[in-house]
C-alpha cells in the first residue's frame, strides 16, 4: 500500500501529507512472527509484549491483529497503558501490568479487568486489601527476582509471601513468573542460574504455572517455557538471539525524505562543529530525520542512508530535524527534493542501525518518533 506516497520525477517517492518520512509497518510480518514463535513455544502458549505502545508500532493495531491470530494475553509495563489498551480487546483478553500498581490505581485496575504483576510485599498487601474491600477475588501474577536485580519479590521475602499465599484469601494467582536478563546470550551462564532459580521458587509455590520465557527465552529450550512465554522485540522483526541468523521477519521500514541536495567542493565543513570537511569534491544530500526522530546522534560519521542498494554514509553531525549524507556514489540527478531514502529495509536492518549506533535493537524501534507518516499492511 503506497497511500500518501506519490513518485518523483527521479523515481524516488515524496511524502504528500506534511511527515518527514515513511514509516511502514508490516502486520502480516507480525502475525507470521507471532506464529513463530507460537509454534516454538507449543504446548505452551505465547503472549505479547505490547509495552511502550508496541515497541512504538501501535499498541492497539498490534494487539488487534494478534488478537485475530489466537494471542490472549498482552504485557504492557506501565497501568497508564493497560487503562489505554483494554477497551481495545475483547473481554476474553487478559492485560498484565509488569511493573505493577502505584498506590492509588488499585480501584481503578480492578474495576478495568486489568491483572497487576505483583512484585513485592506492599503490592501484595495493597492488591488484596481491595479485594477484601470489594468483597471479591481478584487475579494477579507473582514475579520474582531470579538474578536480575530489578523487578519482582526478592528472595528474603519469598518465604513470608508463600505464607500469605498459601492461608488462602481473595487473591487468584494466575502463574508465578520472572525475567531473564541475558536470554540474548545462548552461552551466558545466568540463564542457567536463573532458570534454576526459578524452579526453587516454584518448588516454593508449590501448584502454580510459571511464565518465564522472553524472546530470547524462547530459543533457549522447553526447559525456560513455562506455560506462557513473553515474547517482545522477536514479535517486531528483531534478532531474538545475538549473533546468530535472525529467524524473524523484518516487520518496519523507515524511508527518509531528502530535503536538499548540493554539490560542494573540496574542504567543505559539514554540519556543527565542523565535525566532517570533504576530503574531495562531493555531492551532499540532507534528510528529512534527525535525533528527534529516533536516528541518534551517535550515527554521526558512523551511520547511513540507503539508495538504489547503494550505502550513503552519514558526514558530519546527526541534528535534531536532519541529517546530511554523502550521494557522490549515486548517479548525478538521482535525488531530489521530496526523494526518499532508505533508512530501515531491506539493505539496512534493526541491528545494523543500532550497531553504527552503539546502542541495541529495542532503543531504535521504540524511539522512532510520530513526525513520519505511518502505513500499516
Amino acid at each position: 500500500m503506497d497511500g500518501g506516497i506519490q513518485r518523483d520525477s527521479t523515481g524516488g517517492a515524496s511524502v504528500i501529507d506534511g511527515a518527514s518520512g515513511y514509516l511502514g509497518i508490516d502486520l502480516g510480518a507480525l502475525a507470521r512472527n507471532y506464529e513463530k514463535l507460537a509454534a516454538e513455544v507449543a504446548p505452551a502458549r505465547a503472549a505479547a509484549v505490547v509495552k511502550a505502545d508496541a515497541y512504538g508500532l501501535g499498541a492497539g493495531r498490534v494487539a488487534e491483529k494478534l488478537y485475530a491470530h489466537g494471542c490472549r494475553h498482552f504485557f504492557v509495563a506501565q497501568f497508564v497503558e493497560a487503562l489505554r489498551l483494554r477497551p481495545l480487546l475483547a473481554a476474553d483478553a487478559a492485560v498484565f501490568v509488569l511493573n505493577g500498581l502505584q498506590p492509588g490505581n488499585e480501584s481503578a485496575c480492578a474495576r478495568e479487568n486489568i491483572v497487576p504483576v505483583v512484585n513485592s510485599l506492599e503490592q501484595w498487601h495493597a492488591w488484596s486489601g481491595m479485594a477484601k474491600t470489594l468483597g471479591r477475588t481478584l487475579p494477579a501474577v507473582l514475579q520474582f527476582d531470579t538474578g536480575m536485580s530489578r523487578l519482582g519479590v526478592p528472595p528474603e521475602e519469598r518465604a513470608a509471601l508463600a505464607g500469605l499465599v498459601s492461608a488462602g484469601g481473595c487473591i487468584d494467582v494466575l502463574f508465578l513468573m520472572s525475567h531473564l536478563a541475558s536470554a540474548d546470550d545462548a552461552e551466558s551462564e545466568q540463564n542457567e542460574d536463573q532458570r534454576a532459580e526459578m524452579e526453587r521458587v516454584a518448588a516454593e509455590f508449590p501448584g502454580f504455572d510459571v511464565c518465564f520465557a522472553n524472546s530470547g527465552g524462547i530459543f533457549l529450550g522447553k526447559a525456560y517455557h513455562g506455560v506462557l512465554a513473553r515474547p517482545g522485540i522477536a514479535l517486531y522483526g528483531g534478532a531474538p538471539t545475538a549473533g546468530r541468523a535472525n529467524p524473524m521477519e523484518p516487520v518496519v521500514s523507515l524511508d527518509v525524505a531528502v530535503v536538499q541536495t548540493r554539490s560542494v567542493p573540496t574542504g567543505t565543513r559539514v554540519g556543527y562543529g565542523a565535525s566532517h570537511v570533504t576530503p574531495g569534491p562531493a555531492r551532499l544530500a540532507t534528510i528529512a530525520a534527525g535525533y528527534a526522530d529516533g536516528l541518534p546522534r551517535s550515527l554521526s560519521g558512523r551511520g547511513a542512508a540507503f539508495c538504489d542498494g547503494v550505502r550513503l554514509p552519514i558526514v558530519g553531525r546527526v541534528s535534531m530535524d536532519s541529517i546530511t549524507i554523502d550521494i557522490s556514489a549515486l548517479p548525478e540527478g538521482r535525488l531530489a527534493l521530496g526523494s526518499r531514502v532508505e533508512i530501515l529495509g531491506p539493505h539496512q536492518s534493526l541491528e545494523d542501525v543500532a550497531r553504527d549506533a552503539g546502542t541495541i535493537p529495542y532503543e531504535i524501534l521504540t524511539g522512532l518518533g510520530q513526525r513520519y507518516r505511518r502505513q500499516y499492511r
